[in-house]
C-alpha cells in the first residue's frame, strides 16, 4: 500500500483543514465541496484525512460494514446477530469522474435471477463506502444520473438497485467530500446544497511559505516512508484530539441565544430551506467540541456561518460564492443573548483549548512551525491572501479602427425558447437534444454486447419462447438462456457543444442595443448551464475575430468575458464565421460524440474582411452547412427598415434565424405561431 502524505504536513490552508476535521469529529456536519484553482493540494488534504480516523467496527464478513453493535436488518449478507464484530481501518473510497452506474451503486445479475431465481449481487462504491469517506475529484463533471445516485443515497441513507422488478437495498451512510476547479463548471444547485460545509481554496501568495510546500514535496518524494515517519507523532496526536472531540460532542450544549443567532444569519442572508440552519447548528457544535467545550459561542457560530453559508446564497450559476462578513458581524451583535459573556482569554488546557494547533476561531488546526519539516525553514502561519486590488477599466484593444466604445452592462436574463440539434445523438448525458442514452424511455431493443444493464423484458421472452419445447419445459417457469437476452434501447437527451459567436462592431454598438444583445446571450448561457452543455465564445470586431472562451463546462467564466466586451470599428462576419468553423473542427477530433450548436447573434451586416465581404461571409456560412453544424442566427436588427441580412445569413448557415423578441419563450410572436399551429391540427382533424 502506497504512503499518504501526511495531513499534519500540508502548510497553510487552515479553513480546509478546520472544514474537514469538523467532519471527522462530527460526520453529521455533511462533508465538504473544495473549490479552488488546480495545484493546491485539494485532493493531497482530502486523502490525508482518511489515516486520522479512528477504526471501524464492523460485523466480521459482512460486504456492507455493517455496525456489530446495531445490524442492518436489511442487509443482503445479513441477518447478523449483535456481536462484538471485529474492526477494521476507516476507508476512503474515490468515485472517478467516469465511472459506470453498475461500479457506482453495484451490479446485479439479471441472467441468474431470471433462469435460476438467484440474486447475486455485487455490491458498489456506495456500500465500500459506508460509514467512511466517499471522495470524488472533480465533482462537477460527474454525469447526471451518477449524481442522481448520489443525491437519493446522501437523502435516505440507504442504496437501491432495481432492475426488472429484482431489487435491493443496503445502507449507504457516508462523509461526501469533493473538490472542483469553478473554472470548468459549477454544480447543480441540489447536489451543491448536500455538502455541509463549502471551502475556498488558493495557493499562497506567500515566497518563504510556497518555499516551504516545494521543501516538503520534495522530501515526500524522495523517501515517502521516512517523511511520514517524521511527522508520525503530529499524526498520532491529532488522531486523539479527534477521538477526544469526538466523545465530547454529546456533551456539547447549543443554548436558546445561539441558536436565535443561527436562524437569525441563514434569514438575514435569505438562504432556502431549513439545511442551512441544521448545518450551522451541528457545525458550531463541532466547533465546541474542537476546541475542548462544552458551550457554544456566538464566535463558533460565525465560524461556522462562514463554512456552511457561501455556497447556499447563490441564486445564479453566474453569482460568486461568498458572504458579507460586517453584514454576518451586525447580525450576530443584534442577536447576541444578553446572558452569553464574551470568554475572557481562557487559559489553554488540554487537548481543545490548545493542543495542537489552535489556528483560528473555534479550534483551528495543527500548526506548521512544530513539526520536523521545520527545522531548517518554520513556515509562517496561514494568512487569507489580501483581496486583489479594484480592477481598473482595462484599456479598449486598439486596431479596430474609429468609434470603438466601453463595454455596457447586460440587460437581465430571461428563460429562452428551447434550441436543439436536429436528429437523434450519441453524446453525453444532458437535457438539450435528442440522443440514444442509458437512462430515458424505451424504443426497442437489441442483443446484448458484454453484459446485459438493461434488459427488455417483453423482448426476452417473445425470443424465449418459440424454443420452450426444444429446451424440455416442463414446469410453469420459462427456460431462458443467454442468446435470448435483449438489451433494452433507450432515448432520453443529452448535452451539446454550444458555441455562441458574437458581433460586437460598430453597428452593435449602440448602448441600449447592445445591452439588450448581451442579456441574450446571458439568457442562452443560463439555458445551456441548465442543459448540460459546453459552451465556447467568439467574438469579431475591427478586422479579425477572436476566442474570447474555448469550449469549457464554466458559463460564469463566458459571462465574464462577455461582460467586459467592448465594441466598434467594421463587422469581419467572415473571419467570426471562420473561426467557429476552426474551434468545431478540433472539438470534433477531441469530442466527436458532442454534437455542436452555433449561435451566430449579428445584424448580418458584414462591412470587413475583404473586397467583398458579403460572398466571403456566405462562403464560410456554407462551410458550416457542408459539415452539417446545426445552427442558429440570433437577428439584432432594428428599427423601422429592416434589410433581412441576419435570415439570409441563416440560410446559408443552413439553419433558422430569430429575433431578440422571438427568443424569449413567452414571447407574443411565438405564442400566435403555436395557436395558428394548433388551429391548422385542429381544422385538418376535423376535415
Amino acid at each position: 500500500m502506497s504512503t499518504r502524505y501526511p495531513f499534519t504536513a500540508v502548510v497553510g490552508m487552515d479553513d480546509l483543514r478546520l472544514a474537514l476535521l469538523l467532519n471527522a469529529v462530527s460526520p453529521a456536519v455533511g462533508g465538504v465541496l473544495v473549490r479552488g484553482e488546480k495545484g493546491t493540494a485539494k485532493s493531497t488534504a482530502v486523502r490525508a484525512l482518511a489515516e486520522l480516523l479512528p477504526a471501524v467496527p464492523v460485523v466480521a464478513g459482512c460486504r456492507f460494514s455493517c455496525d456489530p453493535g446495531s445490524p442492518d436488518p436489511g442487509c443482503p449478507d445479513g441477518p447478523h446477530e449483535t456481536g462484538p464484530g471485529a474492526e477494521r481501518p476507516a476507508r476512503m473510497v474515490e468515485l472517478p469522474v467516469g465511472a459506470s452506474e453498475d461500479r457506482l451503486v453495484g451490479s446485479l445479475d439479471i441472467e441468474k435471477a431470471l433462469s435460476e431465481g438467484v440474486k447475486a449481487f455485487e455490491p458498489g462504491l456506495l456500500a465500500s463506502a459506508h460509514r467512511g469517506i466517499l471522495y470524488v475529484d472533480e465533482v462537477n463533471l460527474l454525469s447526471d444520473h451518477l449524481i442522481d445516485h448520489l443525491l437519493d443515497a446522501a437523502a435516505m441513507g440507504s442504496s437501491y438497485v432495481e432492475r426488472e422488478g429484482v431489487s435491493v437495498r443496503h445502507a449507504a451512510r457516508f462523509l461526501l467530500v469533493g473538490t472542483m476547479n469553478p473554472e470548468e463548471g459549477e454544480l447543480r444547485p441540489q447536489l451543491l446544497d448536500r455538502f455541509g460545509l463549502t471551502v475556498e481554496v488558493a495557493a499562497s501568495r506567500d515566497p518563504q511559505q510556497r518555499v516551504e510546500v516545494v521543501r516538503r514535496r520534495l522530501a515526500f518524494e524522495d523517501d515517502p516512508a521516512a517523511f511520514a515517519d517524521r511527522w508520525a507523532a503530529d499524526e498520532s496526536a491529532l488522531r486523539e484530539r479527534i477521538v477526544t472531540a469526538r466523545a465530547l460532542l454529546p456533551q456539547v450544549r447549543l443554548g436558546d441565544a445561539v441558536l436565535l443567532q443561527i436562524a437569525a444569519t441563514c434569514a438575514a442572508f435569505e438562504v432556502d430551506g431549513m439545511r442551512a440552519d441544521i448545518v450551522m447548528a451541528r457545525t458550531a457544535t463541532a466547533l465546541a467540541a474542537w476546541a475542548g467545550r462544552t458551550e457554544v459561542t456566538s464566535e463558533d457560530v460565525r465560524q461556522a456561518a462562514l463554512l456552511a453559508l457561501p455556497h447556499r446564497r447563490r441564486r445564479s450559476p453566474f453569482d460568486a460564492p461568498g458572504l458579507d462578513e460586517d453584514k454576518l458581524d451586525e447580525t450576530l451583535e443584534e442577536f447576541k443573548g444578553q446572558d452569553q459573556e464574551p470568554d475572557e482569554d481562557p487559559e489553554p488546557d488540554g487537548p481543545g483549548d490548545g493542543g495542537p494547533g489552535d489556528g483560528g476561531p473555534g479550534g483551528g488546526v495543527p500548526p506548521q512551525s512544530d513539526g520536523p519539516a521545520a527545522e531548517n525553514s518554520p513556515a509562517p502561519e496561514e494568512t487569507s491572501p489580501p483581496a486583489p486590488p479594484a480592477a481598473s477599466p482595462e484599456p479598449a484593444p486598439q486596431g479596430a479602427g474609429s468609434g470603438e466604445r466601453a463595454a455596457v452592462a447586460a440587460a437581465e436574463p430571461f428563460r429562452t425558447k428551447v434550441l436543439s440539434v436536429p436528429g437523434l445523438g450519441e453524446g453525453a448525458a444532458g437535457r438539450r437534444s435528442r440522443a440514444r442514452t442509458e437512462h430515458g424511455r424505451t424504443t426497442g431493443s437489441v442483443r446484448p454486447r458484454g453484459s446485459l444493464t438493461k434488459l427488455h423484458l417483453a423482448a426476452t421472452v417473445q425470443a424465449a419462447a418459440p424454443h420452450q419445447k426444444a429446451r424440455g419445459r416442463t414446469g410453469p417457469g420459462l427456460v431462458v438462456r443467454r442468446d435470448d437476452l435483449r438489451q433494452a434501447t433507450r432515448e432520453g437527451r443529452e448535452g451539446n457543444l454550444v458555441l455562441f459567436a458574437v458581433d460586437a462592431s460598430g453597428s452593435m454598438a449602440a448602448r441600449q442595443r447592445m445591452s439588450a444583445v448581451k442579456g441574450a446571450v446571458l439568457s442562452l448561457l443560463l439555458d445551456a448551464y441548465q442543459r448540460r452543455d459546453k459552451v465556447g465564445l467568439i467574438t469579431f470586431r475591427g478586422r479579425d475575430a477572436e476566442v474570447a472562451l474555448p469550449p469549457t463546462s464554466s458559463v460564469d467564466a463566458a459571462a465574464a468575458r462577455l461582460e467586459k466586451l467592448p465594441t466598434g470599428g467594421r463587422t469581419p462576419l467572415s473571419a467570426g464565421l471562420l473561426k467557429a468553423h476552426d474551434v468545431l473542427r478540433v472539438e470534433r477530433l477531441r469530442d466527436p460524440s458532442r454534437r455542436p450548436l452555433l449561435v451566430v447573434v449579428t445584424d448580418g451586416r458584414a462591412t470587413g474582411g475583404g473586397a467583398d465581404p458579403v460572398a466571403l461571409a456566405a462562403r464560410a456560412a456554407r462551410l458550416h452547412a457542408a459539415d452539417g453544424t446545426a445552427s442558429v442566427v440570433v437577428d439584432c436588427e432594428t428599427g423601422p427598415v429592416r434589410l433581412g441580412l441576419a435570415r439570409e445569413l441563416a440560410r446559408e448557415l443552413g439553419g433558422t434565424a430569430v429575433t431578440l423578441d422571438e427568443l424569449r419563450a413567452d414571447s407574443i410572436a411565438g405564442l400566435v405561431r403555436d395557436v395558428q399551429g394548433n388551429r391548422k391540427t385542429t381544422a385538418r382533424r376535423a376535415a
